[in-house]
């Protein structure tokens, strides 16, 4: 899983290409987690997480606080959570999780893109059984034992980790329920949170050609970018 995290990574940040995109939908995460729980990180778990996302996108410091300033504000607009799922050609499974200040848009949005690139929107709910919701976290790995830190882990939730040695980081997965419980047991050890995700991980891939792969890679690069498109999954090998 942690190979293909990686993969999925990279190939996301590559398609939201400029820093300010990815700038922004950092931003409108601090928004929704500071009208959702307070603008101070000390005492709100997942903004702290977000602004360590923020420093590991290289999101300068005064974006961010920018950021969580203007969410402070009563008048600012409010990010609703909303998640569309679909098939693509070749009978691709794809979740597409979204921020968004008007779902209308978003909406119609997203079925535009389905529409015109083969593939169909389908109902909230009607691909559960397709994905296993997990969390991630990324720690530094340099002053921690890995095998005595799994053990502790597992009582947390933790059901994999992997080391990264090329970034020398341990990368941690557990149900997206356990976040919660693995962050909070990360912090009281001391021990720095570089990123942290929630991830829709397929439960089976399918495998297709080169050229199938491409036709639906038109489909997954138009959903990431849209604006309001936070992350988008799929099932493809």
């Amino acid at each position: 899983m942690g190979r293909a995290f990686e993969f999925r990574k990279a190939r996301k940040m590559k398609r939201w290409g400029a820093m300010s995109k990815t700038f922004t939908k950092i931003g409108r995460e601090i928004s929704k987690a500071v009208k959702d729980a307070g603008p101070s990180p000390e005492t709100n778990s997942r903004l702290r997480v977000i602004i360590q996302n923020a420093k590991a996108a290289n999101m300068p410091k005064e974006n961010v606080e920018r950021a969580i300033k203007k969410a402070s504000d009563k008048n600012t607009e409010s990010w609703e959570e909303r998640v569309y799922e679909g098939y693509a050609l070749h009978g691709i499974a794809i979740c597409i999780e979204t921020l968004t200040d008007n779902p209308t848009r978003t909406v119609a949005n997203v079925r535009a893109a389905f529409n015109k690139l083969g593939g169909a929107l389908g109902t909230t709910g009607s691909l559960d059984f397709v994905f296993d919701r997990k969390c991630m976290f990324k720690v530094d790995a340099s002053s921690i034992n890995i095998d005595e830190f799994e053990l502790e882990m597992i009582d947390y939730g933790a059901d994999e980790i992997d080391k990264d040695d090329e970034e020398n980081v341990i990368i941690i997965y557990g149900k997206f329920t356990d976040f919660g419980n693995i962050q909070a047991a990360l912090e009281e050890r001391g021990i720095e949170i570089k990123e942290a995700n929630l991830e829709r991980v397929p439960t089976e891939t399918k495998s297709l050609t080169e050229e199938q792969e491409e036709e639906v890679n038109k489909l997954i690069e138009r959903l990431e970018d849209e604006d309001d498109v936070q992350q988008v999954f799929h099932t493809m090998a």
